[in-house]
């Protein structure tokens, strides 16, 4: 009976074309708009490390005290750190795997004279920030500890560098000439590109990964600078020994902590240590802590900003005028049927039937339209392709997920606005479309 029913579906569409495109058409771009905002809003706000998120932390210190924050947020806690607390942190070795870090600069000078000096974004850290964000390797590995302890010359670089520099080859214990220093490739990263960059949302949550990695004691050593938000209560710090006993914050540290009794312990030692610094004259206010897992975080950093979730909701009221619409021409097609369906009727057809029919016509006017929204989903992310930046057009694309969203979407819609429709149409009284026959 389905496949009579859907052959039926079929013929009384093609019946009325002009009225089928408009219904497919109405549904077909309020799916397009709806998909097109919510798949970027489901790119931005998806867990970018879905495996280790709740055993990540960000922990935070109020090394400021009252007054004038570099954040807006209720907790008016600095969302980095200055270089005498990270230290604290790294030093006390109170989580199995830790890294601070900041953003850096480097001028890159290829040993093929063919290609000219250029700008490379890097990235100090220390070695466990390979294996707590998990960051795959094509060639060779991460540096040790023991190169985070000898301030090393060592360098892991990215894939696409790799692929300038050395044409894809393995590139493991050549050497590269960073800022006039020479650095012994120790690794070759795979592509690995999370977004949003959770790592380091401060500076940019949709921006490249770096090119190149360095041990954080190495780039201290050589006194590189930050090329991220560096943020001082008072005046800004004069000089490289300035800023590392100023109060600036410019280094984010992160954890890894695999239970939530560690996440606890973790926790007590923060509220402990503020409190020490307290008590030492450092600090002049309460010990204000937070410690702060990934999807936390980002909710914190607000990655996913209002106008976006405004967006959404505004696209998803077009889809529904759109629905509206598409019920009203089909409550103008169903009724035009009615003599025929009082035939139906009256050949012994029961509402059931006449219910099944309509309900498995607008499944099918919904899989069209969902089709149509399809494209005009990927035209519109094709055009914002045009608008965004380089970094952000990793989100304007469709996956299976996405596909299936809408597709179910516009069915479930399709089905929804041809309730009332087809209950009307149900209800037709055999014996008065025949008395009018």
């Amino acid at each position: 009976m389905i496949n009579y029913y859907f052959a039926l579906a079929l013929r009384s569409l093609r019946r009325n074309l002009v009225l089928t495109i408009l219904m497919i058409a109405a549904i077909g771009v309020g799916i397009g708009a709806s998909m097109t905002t919510l798949t970027v809003f489901r790119a931005m706000s998806a867990d970018p490390i879905p495996d280790n998120s709740s055993r990540l932390f960000a922990p935070q210190i109020d090394s400021w005290g009252p007054g004038e924050h570099p954040t807006s947020s209720a907790d008016k806690l600095e969302d980095q750190l200055n270089y005498a607390d990270a230290m604290a942190l790294m030093d006390a070795h109170a989580a199995p795997r830790q890294s601070a870090q900041y953003a850096v600069r480097f001028a890159l000078t290829p040993a093929n004279a063919q290609l000219m000096p250029f700008k490379v974004e890097g990235r100090a850290n220390y070695a466990d920030f390979f294996s707590m964000f998990e960051v795959p390797f094509q060639f060779g590995g991460p540096w040790g500890a023991s190169e985070d302890r000898s301030r090393a010359p060592v360098v892991v670089i990215s894939h696409e560098l790799n692929d300038k520099l050395f044409a894809g080859a393995n590139s493991v214990g050549r050497t590269i000439n960073l800022d006039n220093q020479d650095y012994r490739v120790i690794g070759v990263l795979k592509h690995w590109a999370p977004m949003p960059r959770f790592y380091d949302v401060t500076n940019a949550a949709f921006a490249k990964t770096e090119q190149a990695f360095i041990p954080f004691t190495r780039a201290i050593d050589q006194r590189m600078s930050s090329w991220g938000n560096t943020n001082c209560k008072d005046a800004a710090a004069q000089g490289w020994e300035g800023l590392l006993v100023s109060n600036c914050v410019w280094i984010q540290v992160w954890v890894e902590l695999p239970t939530p009794a560690a996440a606890k312990d973790y926790r007590q030692w923060l509220d402990n240590y503020a409190a020490e610094q307290q008590r030492s004259g450092r600090f002049q206010w309460p010990a204000h802590t937070q410690l702060r897992d990934v999807r936390a975080w980002l909710e914190y950093e607000h990655v996913v900003s209002d106008e976006a979730r405004i967006m959404v909701l505004v696209s998803f009221s077009f889809l529904f005028v759109c629905v509206l619409n598409a019920m009203g021409l089909m409550l103008a097609k169903f009724m035009g049927r009615a003599a025929d369906i009082g035939v139906r009727r009256a050949l012994g057809a029961n509402r059931r039937a006449i219910l099944t029919q309509c309900l498995i016509e607008a499944g099918v006017l919904g899989l069209a339209g969902g089709l149509l929204g399809l494209a005009l989903t990927g035209l519109g992310l094709l055009g914002l392709r045009s608008l965004l930046s380089e970094e952000i057009l990793e989100l304007t694309h469709l996956d299976l997920p996405d596909v299936g969203i809408a597709l179910v979407l516009a069915i479930a819609a399709t089905v929804l606005a041809g309730l009332y429709p087809t209950w009307r149409a149900a209800q037709v009284q055999p014996a008065w479309q025949l008395k009018a026959q």
